[in-house]
């Protein structure tokens, strides 16, 4: 089962994406944990385009996912979440693989500057909590490492409307390219109730 989790900010795909993994014992791949976790040259190479702040470019994106679905806790399938972010990733990445179900979790960009603004993040372990719908259980403290929680400077309203735009522009096209194998899920929901639901219609 190979799948892609698509929403904008704030959805919490990230969150499900990680639940359905562990549920059909497949691997969750992020971009996030693409960069993080390769070594030696092509470390280098993706670390010059982070640290201006530019994107990594598709061509070095593919090389990176191209050598990580070939890894044996792959064998069985994967979620990709946040890749592909255009009509021109999904293009490349049909060439490389065949996905087969496309889930898009849906919220209005209201909902999702609420959220995000409420995001923090652990400063040891990355780990993240939202304190409207995954608070941590001591006030700034990580309940997974006990490392000091904090939010980031561009998880603000004017930041978060730049995100929605981009994504609207650019990753909601894609939606039309995957019809055929899409579902769609309101991202509204409780976390179980969303994980709940994306398992029943996969079966389907």
């Amino acid at each position: 089962m190979k799948l892609i989790f698509i929403g904008p900010q704030g959805s919490g795909k990230g969150t499900e994406a990680k639940i359905i993994s562990k549920k059909l014992a497949i691997s969750h791949i992020s971009t996030g944990e693409l960069f993080r976790n390769i070594t030696g040259e092509l470390k280098e190479k993706v670390n010059s385009y982070i640290n201006q702040g530019e994107l990594v470019p598709d061509e070095l994106t593919i090389k990176i996912l191209k050598e990580r679905i070939i890894e044996p806790d792959c064998k069985n399938g994967f979620i990709l979440d946040g890749f592909p972010r255009n009509i021109a990733q999904a293009n490349i990445l049909d060439k490389i693989t065949k996905i087969n179900k496309v889930i898009e979790i849906t919220l209005n960009d209201e909902l999702a500057i609420k959220r995000i603004s409420s995001r923090l993040s652990c400063k040891k372990c990355g780990a993240v909590f939202n304190t409207i719908t995954n608070p941590p259980e001591k006030e700034n403290i990580c309940d997974k490492c006990k490392g000091e929680l904090y939010r980031r400077k561009d998880d603000n309203p004017e930041e978060i409307k730049k995100r929605l735009f981009i994504y609207h522009k650019e990753t909601e096209p894609i939606l039309e390219k995957y019809k055929d194998i899409l579902i769609t899920i309101n991202g509204e929901q409780d976390i179980e109730k969303i994980a709940k639901e994306i398992l029943e219609k996969i079966k389907e």
